[in-house]
């Protein structure tokens, strides 16, 4: 199978350590130059002694195979190249304080120069696009009630969100800055929120997608307005999740990805066509996988999800998880879908000109670079080439196995070298609608330097297979646990170097949740750590952003008609069966898991005489794992490790 690229290696002098990360590249999306010869990225890297993030952007030469550093701001990420191939669009931070909110919008020529601010805004920008004449851009943007006051009065049900902090008081828009003079438009207005948005070939039609439920903030419509915004047309039934949007060659049709619900949010995302003149809503594709990035990382400069669209005369471009892989698709309406970029590897981002592919891609042992695929795949960045010349990357060790019901599940050890016997944590990923495959974790790496054996599953819930297989409502802790426990004796098994009776459980979000059930149902493991947990869902359906939605499709009720069976699958009401030290990690300003969790949970243990640790982090969210200041995802990781080494290493 397809690996990632590998660069000759220098000898290597140590183990990945919890700093280490200071030495990655983030890569963004790639944008190609008009003519096909250049591609447009940025790159990404934590500054651990600033706690804070740089960020340039680079230009790949196709001719030369080579990338150089093209801004040197420091905070400029995202570039988008104009469609007359004469000015480059991007996001950046430059100019502004460490703490200040929001971003600004900026424009450079592509032969270099100073770059000119179209649009700074507290409020954030966000997806900015060129006009087909390359003389305006567009965006989507907050636009915020301002009030003189600090008092908060709430009226919405979706009043907070993970990331963002209090929404009750703002709307996402689409805006329009005209290059000539600077001049801002807002397009959209009302009591809507949009998502994503596509103009059309022409430059005549814009479609969007916008929630206009606060009660279903979840699903989308699509609508279709001119470029004024004042007149708008409604295309769907408000039936559907949808995440991005993209017009046909010929502006007659639209193809979007999301799913309609079939399996409540254990449903696949599909990639669809609407006309936008009959409204019809058809299926492109029939292939019974996720046609989105839901592979967990530490190492990328933006969260997962479906990704862009790109349709082409050849065909509409889309991302696929396969098993522990994330591939790159190619469909046309009711044709087979056509593999572009396949491998054991993950495609992050993907760009497409006349055929040519530019991505950037990752796998389980080496970082993301830029690549171009056209007559045959060849590497245009090495950013991160010299981590291996520094650290020992480790390659995961890959198994499958049937579960006790017959059904596959897929896993990954990470083994320390040199060593004849180590401890071994079980890691469980968060969703539980992820996976864990062939996607670079940082984390992983540092727990394996610090001498720990890492071991990790796709189990039932989890994105790469069946819809059926990642459908698990209702049935939190049985057969996902069941997979867990019974892959867990099996790699004991296979590696007799991991010491059974040096066990930990760890694992975030839906991972908590499983390490605070697990302790509650087995005492095996010696130390866990519930990072970004749940404890109950009651407390759970009335906090978090997601709240009762989530609750109610995946455990199977509300309070008030399902109060047993919310209080049955919460791991709070198995509190007195805990005999494992447990370390409680959350953020502070985490709105997904609020840390109301972890609060229950450690009160819960302390009380009853249980060891238990509440480690918790200000300023940050439920993505600190992955995009935290700089020092708290270093002091996170050395508090596990800390965690691990008070209960797992053998005292001299």
């Amino acid at each position: 199978m397809h690996k990632i690229a590998t660069f000759d290696p220098e000898p290597v002098s140590r183990s990945v350590g919890v700093p280490d990360f200071k030495f990655y590249s983030m890569l963004s999306e790639p944008s190609f130059s008009s003519d096909g010869k250049k591609v447009a990225f940025s790159a990404k890297r934590a500054n651990l002694e600033e706690d804070a993030y740089d960020s340039d952007v680079y230009i790949a030469d196709l001719k030369t195979g080579k990338s150089s550093l093209f801004t040197t701001g420091k905070k400029d990420s995202d570039p988008k190249w104009s469609p007359d191939g004469r000015s480059i669009l991007f996001l950046s931070k430059r100019n502004m304080k460490k703490d200040e909110k929001g971003n600004a919008l900026y424009v450079i020529a592509a032969d270099g120069g100073e770059a000119r601010l179209l649009r700074r805004s507290e409020d954030g920008i966000d997806n900015p696009q060129w006009s087909p004449d390359s003389k305006s851009v567009y965006f989507l943007s907050f636009v915020s009630k301002k009030s003189k006051e600090d008092v908060k009065v709430i009226n919405r049900p979706t009043f907070w969100f993970n990331g963002l902090g209090f929404i009750y008081n703002r709307r996402k828009h689409l805006f329009r800055a005209e290059l000539d003079g600077g001049k801002v438009r807002q397009l959209t207005k009302g009591a809507i929120d949009l998502s994503d948005f596509a103009l059309s070939h022409d430059g005549k039609r814009i479609a969007y997608l916008a929630s206009i439920d606060d009660l279903r903030p979840y699903i989308s419509d699509v609508f279709v307005t001119g470029t004024s915004g004042k007149k708008r047309k409604k295309l769907t039934k408000s039936n559907m999740v949808l995440g991005t949007l993209v017009w046909s060659p010929d502006d007659n049709l639209l193809a979007v990805a999301g799913d309609d619900l079939p399996s409540g949010f254990a449903s696949h995302t599909r990639v669809w066509t609407v006309n936008p003149r009959s409204r019809r809503v058809e299926r492109v594709e029939r292939v019974d996988k996720n046609k989105a990035n839901a592979l967990n990382s530490d190492v990328r400069a933006k969260a997962h999800g479906p990704g862009n669209l790109i349709w082409t005369k050849e065909g509409i471009y889309y991302l696929q998880a396969d098993g522990g892989s994330v591939r790159l698709y190619r469909a046309k309406p009711g044709s087979a879908p056509e593999l572009i970029l396949g491998g054991d590897r993950s495609v992050e981002g993907y760009d497409v000109h006349e055929g040519s592919v530019a991505f950037v891609a990752m796998d389980d042992s080496h970082l993301e670079e830029l690549y171009v695929s056209a007559s045959k795949e060849r590497a245009l960045s090495s950013l991160n080439s010299h981590v291996y010349d520094e650290l020992k990357v480790l390659e995961p060790r890959h198994l499958s196995f049937k579960a006790s019901d017959g059904e596959t599940i897929e896993g990954w050890v990470l083994l320390p070298e040199g060593r004849p016997k180590v401890p071994g944590v079980l890691y469980v990923h968060g969703g539980p609608k992820t996976a864990f495959g062939h996607a670079y974790m940082h984390e992983f790496q540092a727990f394996s330097g610090a001498g720990y054996a890492v071991i990790y599953f796709n189990p039932r819930g989890s994105d790469g297979y069946s819809e059926k297989f990642a459908d698990i409502r209702g049935r939190y802790g049985t057969r996902d646990f069941d997979d867990l426990m019974e892959g867990l004796d099996i790699v004991l098994k296979k590696f007799p170097q991991i010491d059974g009776d040096r066990l930990a459980i760890a694992g975030g979000s839906y991972g908590g949740f499983m390490t605070n059930w697990a302790i509650g149902h087995t005492n095996r493991f010696k130390a866990a750590v519930a990072d970004r947990s749940i404890a109950n869902w009651i407390s759970f359906w009335g906090t978090s952003d997601i709240g009762p939605y989530f609750t109610h499709d995946q455990i199977g009720g509300d309070p008030w008609n399902a109060e047993e069976k919310l209080l049955n699958d919460s791991p709070l009401r198995y509190v007195p069966n805990v005999e494992t030290p447990l370390m409680l990690v959350h953020s502070m300003e985490d709105y997904r898991c609020w840390m109301v969790e972890g609060l229950e949970f450690f009160t819960a243990l302390k009380i009853l005489g249980k060891e238990a640790e509440l480690v918790l982090f200000p300023g940050e969210n439920h993505d600190l794992s992955r995009v935290g200041k700089p020092k708290h995802r270093a002091s996170r990781l050395n508090h596990y490790i800390r965690w691990f080494d008070k209960h797992l290493k053998r005292r001299k």
